[in-house]
């Protein structure tokens, strides 16, 4: 009997402090990264948003680079904050204030349309992107490139902004700020981009699916995951050039985005962007970007699936 006191009472003394060694409980937050040039920027208008978009979003958070040309030490300082209308082109951050501007871009019907698909879970975002950016180095003019190797003047590019957002990003360890250590759960990645490698000419095009597939490797690697899901907007023509044709080489490059969804396994696109209006030659007006936005997020969504 006594012996059967003394192990209970040893179980007892035991249990308090198995209990207190538990690691506490984290918010998992589905994390989308959001990447590419100045259709993923954004020139919606604010003041063109239906009201179910111009608002903060509940249980939503954004982390957005500070777009920068190739040589400036600032690009990729970001600060999270909810998501709210402001996101897109002009927005800037010094890494403790965020400005917002008049435009938006996919994030908020992006956004809107992934909670409605995952009910009652948390989002977050990362962006990224810099208008008239291109992947080939010798297309980037003052824009700037993503080719990793790419020196420039001082050996910064938009790869390294990218790196410098995500580092940034995914060191806060509480982005909504309830008190509560997060777990940034990396989902996919949304690349609109390839406008600029459609201008010079056809060997900077061709080029594109190889530096297409190197750099989604790269983002990949970069959230440690080699089979993130990729969803990638097709460029299309608003035909309102001198000539007609904006992308000279656009052909090219979409061919180039079909390829590469054709052999990654992991990969899809969005070709809906071929029935978009737009605010000026280059650019979706506010309601393509709603559009966009909803179909990247129900492409991603499948590829999750």
């Amino acid at each position: 009997m006594m012996k059967q006191i003394i192990i209970a009472t040893l179980i007892l003394s035991v249990i308090p402090s198995v209990a207190s060694a538990q690691p506490l409980e984290k918010d998992t937050i589905r994390l989308f990264f959001l990447g590419g040039q100045s259709n993923m920027e954004g020139h919606g208008s604010n003041a063109e948003l239906p009201d179910s978009l111009n608002k903060a979003f509940h249980n939503v958070w954004i982390f957005q680079g500070n777009p920068s040309p190739d040589e400036d030490e600032n690009g990729g300082l970001g600060k999270w904050a909810v998501l709210t209308p402001g996101q897109g082109a002009g927005f800037l951050s010094d890494g403790h204030q965020n400005q917002l501007s008049d435009k938006f871009g996919i994030e908020l019907s992006f956004a809107n349309k992934l909670q409605a698909l995952y009910l009652n879970e948390k989002i977050a975002l990362i962006k990224y992107a810099r208008g008239g950016s291109s992947l080939d180095s010798l297309a980037a003019r003052d824009y700037g490139s993503w080719e990793m190797d790419y020196r420039g003047h001082n050996g910064l590019n938009q790869f390294d902004h990218f790196q410098a957002t995500i580092k940034e990003a995914l060191n806060s360890s509480d982005i909504d700020q309830n008190g509560i250590e997060d777990l940034l759960l990396p989902c996919g990645i949304i690349w609109m981009q390839g406008e600029s490698d459609a201008v010079f000419n056809e060997e900077i095009a061709y080029r594109y699916y190889a530096n297409l597939k190197r750099l989604m490797d790269l983002i990949r690697a970069s959230f440690h995951d080699d089979d993130l899901p990729v969803v990638v907007g097709k460029i299309s023509d608003s035909g309102n050039a001198m000539d007609g044709k904006v992308w000279k080489y656009g052909e090219l490059i979409q061919y180039a985005q079909e390829k590469y969804v054709r052999t990654d396994h992991r990969a899809a696109i969005v070709r809906d962007t071929q029935y978009y209006h737009y605010s000026d030659p280059w650019h979706y007006d506010s309601d393509g970007y709603i559009r966009l936005g909803e179909k990247f997020a129900e492409a991603i969504y499948h590829l999750i699936k």
